[in-house]
């Protein structure tokens, strides 16, 4: 059977599988009493495991079958939920998502597991799981052992009931053998011709392709004798041996799959009193586990929803992009023409463009929950190794945010989390000394507010210590002694941002915080976000990153600059303003407005990008008020010319260090405009 075509749904759903395990498995950690749980990660492991044994996946299959066995025990009461059993379950699990991530990669999805398997026998031996155990025990066990899905199974079951015989037949080629495809066509010609191959082992394209040593195995059903089979094979050169035998119905019936070593339970010291009643639960728990699925099937059809490739969608954005390039072009035209029935055509045209605007960018909105979901695992790891106590709160994951800055926050977010708890939240002793909980708290929380997504993390352990990070801001020359007296808490607290932070281990002693923030904070930057601290010594700490809701088509003020046309961008002004030049004040040697009782400075941006001024002393500017965050500053500019959506186009890399300018478009009349970043504008 080819699998290719499945490939991508096996991913998918695999991800989606061992995502629902070890959510699942924090929730069994926090509640160790409650079997429904377990029953939810069995479920989950039980249909990874048929998922990959299907595509031919065998190290996948076998692991998740010892994890299976571990579940099992644990719901027939045989063992108890501890730490150290939890602890090998998530190094299974880690292991299962590392094999399936070399999948996508392009890999094999292979992975030596034998130690991991051989902790999980132990546990269900009811033994303590070492972890010293060589690999190289468990790997033998492995070798040629099939894995059935709940369909093959059932079909070796449903095949014996009507009188068939079902056989496993191990062929090994010679080692001189030049044409192994071509013996192993051999080889099921004559099979076929007896009955029905239901599996192989390594899977047909593997062996047509010759992608295997010498050995392969093949399940037949027939009706015909194992003599007769095997006097058939051997017939075909180049063989050096063929042995059939009997598949093992009765582990086919009774346990998910067949590719168990049988020893091992045999050397189980204490057998529970009966085996009998085990079977029960099994049986009925997989019977639950088949009509959840069934329920889980007819929700998901009745959702109608489809997978469709982010690199379509990424196509079908830049398609857009340049529909809403032509659009501005058509309306520059219109505008020229004054006519009517091309204006009617034109509004018409705009009006439809938006709503299939709005449709594109919700199609790729994806929620935040993605990323939050691997959080919850890291921290209860991080505590252990830590020896902390973290109790991580999750909100709002439900928050869209467009794939592609979903795709980068990952990383500063663990970033982040990894500073909070590690140099935040203060060990469980030093708490209570404080006389605070001994159970820290991390917050991490997403929000809509605008164009813009907010993520915070809060936390309540140490804070920044505003004396020690002023002294090694001093130190490395990144605030003069003067300055930094001026600086506000807030001010200090975002230092720990600056690169000169960043390199020096030695700045955990100082605040707890500051080892390699600056990449967190040049990575939001360069999504066109930005970061914000707010932090109180002894109380916690709140960082706020803010994003915004998509990167490719912004809405933007167009202003005119000595017949220069710049873009800044609506999601950063608070308003247009004409001011008289009487209205100029000096403040600090510094030209300043008073904004509604607030004191704003006065940025000329002629004379940031050199377009030059114009003669003579000016009656009146035009100013753009923007923001950054709570800081303002008030752009002037030569006239406005008015709203418009654009397409935002990078500047490439040999223009990445350009000051104030975050990118550049194509406007309708074919004129290119820069870009303001007011981000950078704004100190």
């Amino acid at each position: 059977m080819d699998t290719n075509q499945y490939l991508e749904m096996f991913l998918e759903e695999s991800k989606e599988h061992l995502q629902a395990c070890n959510e699942q498995l924090l929730e069994l950690e926090k509640n160790p009493d409650d079997l429904s749980i377990v029953n939810e990660i069995f479920r989950a492991a039980h249909t990874l495991k048929g998922m990959s044994a299907t595509m031919g996946y065998e190290d996948i299959a076998n692991l998740t079958h010892k994890m299976e066995n571990v579940l099992d025990a644990i719901r027939n009461s045989k063992i108890g939920v501890t730490s150290e059993i939890l602890d090998v379950v998530f190094e299974s699990s880690d292991a299962l998502e590392e094999m399936v991530l070399d999948i996508e990669g392009g890999g094999t999805g292979k992975k030596d597991v034998g130690g991991l398997v051989t902790m999980l026998n132990q546990i269900e031996a009811g033994e303590s799981p070492t972890a010293e155990i060589p690999a190289a025990e468990a790997a033998p066990a492995r070798t040629g052992a099939l894995v059935y899905d709940d369909f093959e199974q059932t079909v070796i079951t449903q095949s014996i009931d009507q009188g068939f015989h079902a056989y496993e037949l191990d062929v090994t080629l010679r080692d001189d053998c030049l044409l192994k495809a071509a013996r192993v066509f051999m080889v099921f010609e004559i099979l076929e011709k007896a009955g029905e191959v239901i599996k192989t082992n390594p899977n047909v394209e593997q062996l047509e392709n010759e992608e295997f040593d010498n050995r392969f195995t093949v399940v037949l059903i027939t009706k015909e004798d194992a003599a007769d089979i095997k006097a058939k094979v051997e017939k075909v050169s180049e063989l050096e041996t063929a042995e059939i035998h009997h598949v093992q119905l009765k582990r086919a019936e009774n346990e998910s799959a067949a590719a168990v070593e049988a020893p091992a339970k045999e050397e189980i010291p204490n057998p529970p009193a009966d085996s009998a009643p085990a079977e029960k639960p099994v049986k009925k728990a997989d019977d639950k586990a088949e009509a959840s699925s069934r329920r889980s099937g007819s929700s998901h059809s009745a959702n109608k929803t489809i997978r469709v490739n982010i690199d379509r969608l990424d196509v079908l954005m830049n398609l857009f992009e340049e529909l809403v390039i032509d659009r501005g072009r058509l309306q520059s035209i219109a505008a020229e023409l004054q006519n009517a029935e091309l204006n009617e055509t034109t509004e018409r045209m705009t009006r439809i463009s938006g709503d299939l605007q709005n449709i594109i960018l919700n199609m790729r909105m994806v929620p935040v929950e993605t990323v939050f979901n691997r959080f919850p695992k890291m921290v209860r790891q991080l505590a252990r190794d830590l020896d902390k106590k973290i109790n991580l709160e999750i909100i709002g994951a439900e928050t869209e945010l467009d794939r592609t800055v979903i795709d980068e926050i990952g990383d500063p977010l663990v970033h982040l989390i990894r500073n909070a708890l590690d140099h935040g939240i203060e060990s469980p002793a030093e708490r209570l000394a404080k006389g605070k909980p001994e159970e820290g708290t991390v917050t991490l929380r997403s929000y809509h507010s605008g164009n813009h997504v907010f993520i915070e993390l809060e936390d309540d352990g140490a804070g920044v210590n505003r004396e020690r990070v002023l002294r090694k801001a001093i130190e490395r020359g990144i605030v003069s002694e003067d300055a930094a007296d001026m600086l506000t808490d807030k001010q200090v607290a975002e230092l720990i941002l600056s690169s000169g932070f960043s390199t020096a281990e030695k700045l955990t002693d100082v605040s707890g915080r500051g080892v390699g923030l600056d990449v967190v904070k040049s990575t939001i930057e360069s999504l066109g976000g930005h970061i914000s601290i707010d932090s109180k010594e002894g109380e916690g700490s709140l960082f706020q990153v803010q994003l915004p809701l998509t990167l490719s088509i912004i809405s933007v003020m167009l202003v005119e600059m000595q017949k220069e046309v710049f873009a800044v961008p609506l999601s950063s002004i608070i308003e247009t303003a004409i001011i008289h030049k009487d209205d100029i004040l000096n403040a600090h040697n510094q030209r300043v407005i008073d904004f509604r009782g607030k004191i704003v400075p006065l940025v000329d941006l002629r004379e940031i990008f050199q377009t030059g001024l114009p003669d003579g002393e000016e009656e009146y500017k035009s100013v753009v008020i923007v923001r950054k965050g709570e800081n303002l500053a008030a752009l002037v500019v030569d006239s406005f010319i008015g709203q418009q959506e654009i397409v935002l186009k990078s500047l490439g890399n040999y223009l990445q260090s350009v000051f104030a300018l975050s990118g550049a478009t194509i406007l309708g009349n074919g004129q290119v405009a820069l870009i303001v970043d007011c981000n950078a504008l704004i100190r």
